[in-house]
């Protein structure tokens, strides 16, 4: 070999090649030559039908600059003699405890072994492999390299299926709302992706996400995006057309015609069959190698099982949309018979959904809030129709009995054990309490009142002054708005109404779009 070829000035120290298609090598060496020799020895190389792609630092310095512009080297081949007699040892120890990686494979290369002792190195430094240049010919740098990269690939692997798994049991205690199962379906992508390989372009599509309803046109391919990873993770909604094209769709329609698997050149499409619902589409693309038998049992498996999961999901969120429905129509229907109010009820539960979230309360807590209030004038069943539309004022018998709406609703509500029950039980009572003490039925004050009461009592009065009622005329906004600032800190919690006048365009938008209609 010659001495023009071994010291050829390199144009580039990373060879062209897709990141995700190769093994990254990182060559650390203060001698061009090895570098050169190195990459010709290994310059047809596969492992798993993927090339190598090099990477070269001639310091320590420029080898942990490396490390922290490639997070995915797959070995090293470090020299321990180069700016200094242990540079490579110190750059061993940054890729460890700095970096906190402990997926490379270093591989310590010296020509002067003498000067840092093998055992030593190998314990102290984490090092994977101890060779000397003058040993490692083509052949045995090819079959150390052959040995290393299938240790780092099962490292790779575990961790992947850890980290699948982690996202699978932090699901788990709450497995059954839209959130966790989209976590839940992300961990079991993952898991099964590191399996075939580690593709990371993957979408869940169903006809049954969180929305309205189904989408009924699927033989078109209406289906939707529920949960996506790489170039999918952001068409969360997208129909299925506006997210795949070409063979990739036409794969996905054939897979919901035969109700199976199709396999295409570089993707897989699952159909995930279900009891209840049209079933789902699990596509994956970028696959880095062909599938063998065990992958498409393992793709197999998982489709006939992961819609079990969306399928309780969904059965849960039908249950819990039913209680929803049937608590907002009664509220619904008490509104009606009192003040004929028609949308009333959907405002108040609106603006109470903005002022709890802007309030700092947590989607739980907001989700039992918007459940609960329909119910916070329930106790106005028992209130004779003539006194609650009396259009002139109220005798004080009249007013008495009207205030017992407040202890009436509770009776009815209270001592139940489900949570939404007891925060209506809570509303019901506490709405007419005001925050200086001065409201009813017990005169609390402050925040002694529920959060969930003193949010509703702002919701339902601004609402009723911007409504039109028998005894009244409703008020413009500007004259509501001035009442509701006028009664901070009396009736209403100054924070909450401070918070009332910053959302107070949304609110506004609330009241206008949903106006009740004028009788004929």
């Amino acid at each position: 070999m010659s001495d023009d070829f071994l010291f050829a000035e390199e144009t580039n120290d990373v060879e062209e090649f897709d990141g995700r298609n190769t093994w990254k090598i990182l060559i650390v060496d203060d001698e061009p030559e090895i570098h050169t020799v190195t990459r010709l020895a290994l310059s047809d190389f596969t492992f798993q039908e993927r090339h190598l792609e090099f990477v070269s630092a001639y310091s320590g310095e420029e080898a942990k600059q490396a490390f922290r512009d490639h997070s995915d080297i797959a070995i090293v081949l470090l020299d321990v003699v180069m700016e200094s007699d242990h540079a490579g040892l110190e750059v061993a120890k940054y890729i460890r405890e700095d970096l906190k990686n402990n997926y490379t494979r270093i591989i310590l290369r010296t020509g002067q072994p003498g000067q840092a002792p093998e055992r030593d190195v190998i314990i102290n430094y984490d090092i994977n492999d101890y060779k000397s240049k003058t040993e490692l010919t083509a052949q045995k740098l090819f079959t150390v390299i052959i040995s290393t990269l299938r240790s780092y690939r099962d490292i790779v692997v575990i961790d992947e299926s850890r980290q699948g798994l982690e996202k699978i049991i932090k699901s788990s205690a709450n497995l059954f709302s839209l959130h966790s199962l989209e976590q839940f379906i992300e961990g079991i992508v993952q898991q099964l992706s590191s399996l075939l390989g580690g593709t990371e372009d993957a979408v869940y599509m169903t006809s049954a996400v969180a929305g309205p309803s189904p989408i009924d046109n699927i033989e078109s391919g209406e289906y939707l995006v529920f949960s996506g990873s790489g170039e999918y993770s952001r068409y969360e909604g997208k129909k299925l057309a506006e997210v795949l094209s070409g063979p990739r769709l036409e794969s996905c329609r054939k897979a919901l015609s035969s109700k199976n698997i199709v396999y295409g050149d570089d993707h897989v499409v699952a159909f995930c069959k279900s009891k209840f619902e049209r079933g789902a589409l699990l596509y994956m693309s970028g696959l880095p190698r062909r599938l063998s038998d065990l992958d498409r049992s393992m793709i197999d498996i998982f489709a006939q099982n992961v819609q079990i999961a969306f399928d309780n999901v969904l059965l849960t969120k039908d249950i819990e949309d039913t209680q929803k429905e049937v608590i907002e129509r009664l509220g619904q229907a008490i509104d009606d018979a009192t003040f004929q109010q028609g949308n009333h009820i959907k405002r108040v539960i609106l603006i109470s959904e903005i002022l709890g979230k802007s309030f700092g309360l947590s989607e739980d807590e907001v989700k039992t809030l918007r459940i609960a209030v329909p119910l916070h004038d329930i106790g106005k069943i028992a209130i004779p129709q003539s006194i609650i539309n009396k259009p002139s004022k109220l005798s004080d018998d009249e007013a008495a009995m009207v205030k017992n709406h407040t202890k009436i609703g509770y009776n009815i509500l209270k001592n139940s054990k489900r949570p939404v029950i007891k925060a209506a039980a809570l509303i019901a009572r506490d709405h007419h309490e005001h925050w200086d003490g001065q409201g009813y039925p017990r005169g609390l004050k402050g925040e002694e009142i529920s959060v969930f009461s003193r949010i509703t009592a702002i919701a339902d009065v601004y609402d009723s002054l911007r409504s039109q009622r028998v005894y009244k005329e409703s008020w413009s906004d500007a004259e509501a708005q001035r009442y509701m600032q006028q009664q901070r800190g009396k009736q209403f919690d100054p924070f909450l109404i401070d918070i009332f006048m910053q959302k107070i365009d949304d609110i506004e938008q609330i009241v206008v779009e949903l106006a009740d209609k004028s009788e004929s």
